[in-house]
């Protein structure tokens, strides 16, 4: 069994970051005839019922079914609602700032790794919680600025556009995932990921019957590839990132789950024979061993472990 467990929590993260480093291909294909919010209302409604379907099997498959009263249903009701609301906005911006920024130019590698920034802004932003930033961590934002210098910034000191809207994206990822880990306490992880979706498959909506002009052909050229973002990256995807969680530790999870930015590099160059130069391949390092870092836990004081071993 113990065995088991350490199977499920180092390969379903691992699977998890490979769908999603190679998706950064797939949208990347499209960026270059679908406008942002066009690609990301189809995907979303994608994901909303490959997850619906996800759902109902799990439905089926547990044989435990808690007895709720009808107060404690109509609460988790007003809770998966409100959740879905706020996640499925912030993944809405996030997820348009990102392929605005890839259909600007900066290809699938680059954007993987900037896009991974926001597991060194999450701690950061944790300051304005009230909550304790390691030194380890602090260590991490310098050495991402000088990744980021070397991955984003010219000769003349200027970012180029697909990179700062990349930078934005980085931004409500954190956001994103700091309302998950608000509303993960008392919402069911599965039910939350679909209500966002769709959330976000509306706000996309939104968007491109005001903003953009939709090619149902170039929608369909791109079938394949929306596809596969839809129900692995999304659908797949979230569900082995729910999975390898359960009673696992959240650091190593991340960690491995970070891993997605070098898989992003890893396809773009194999599939797309993509290229950077080597003061972009140095940034890429360091980069890496910024989100690396920025998952080490610092050793705390012996009272504060003796209490957290209490607790468990």
């Amino acid at each position: 069994m113990k065995q088991t467990n350490q199977v499920r929590q180092v390969v379903m993260p691992l699977l998890a970051a490979f769908i999603w480093g190679t998706a950064f291909v797939a949208q990347d294909m499209c960026a270059e005839v679908i406008e942002p919010m066009t690609f990301n209302a189809v995907r979303s409604y994608v994901a909303v019922v490959v997850l619906l379907i996800i759902i109902w099997v799990f439905g089926k498959l547990s044989k435990d079914k808690p007895q709720r009263t009808a107060e404690e249903k109509e609460y988790d009701r007003k809770q998966l609602l409100i959740g879905g609301i706020c996640c499925g906005t912030a993944l809405a911006v996030a997820a348009n700032f990102q392929q605005a920024g890839m259909g600007a130019g900066t290809d699938a590698g680059k954007a993987g790794f900037i896009t991974a920034l926001y597991i060194v802004l999450v701690p950061i932003c944790g300051l304005f919680l009230k909550k304790k930033v390691s030194l380890p961590v602090w260590i991490s934002v310098v050495i991402a600025v000088v990744a980021l210098y070397l991955l984003c910034i010219t000769g003349d000191f200027t970012l180029q556009l697909g990179d700062l809207l990349l930078l934005l994206c980085a931004l409500f990822f954190t956001v994103h995932i700091l309302v998950i880990d608000h509303f993960t306490a008392t919402v069911d992880g599965m039910k939350l990921s679909c209500v966002q979706f769709l959330v976000a498959a509306i706000w996309s909506t939104i968007g491109m019957a005001i903003f953009e002009h939709p090619d149902w052909n170039a929608i369909l050229s791109c079938a394949l590839p929306i596809l596969y973002v839809g129900i692995f990256s999304s659908g797949v995807a979230y569900t082995l990132q729910i999975l390898a969680q359960k009673g696992s530790n959240p650091t190593v999870v991340t960690l491995l789950l970070s891993m997605e930015s070098v898989f992003a590099v890893i396809s773009g160059a194999i599939i797309l024979h993509q290229r950077m130069s080597v003061r972009e391949y140095l940034g890429c390092i360091l980069m890496l061993i910024a989100v690396i870092l920025a998952q080490i836990p610092f050793p705390l004081k012996k009272n504060t472990g003796a209490v957290e071993k209490a607790q468990k």
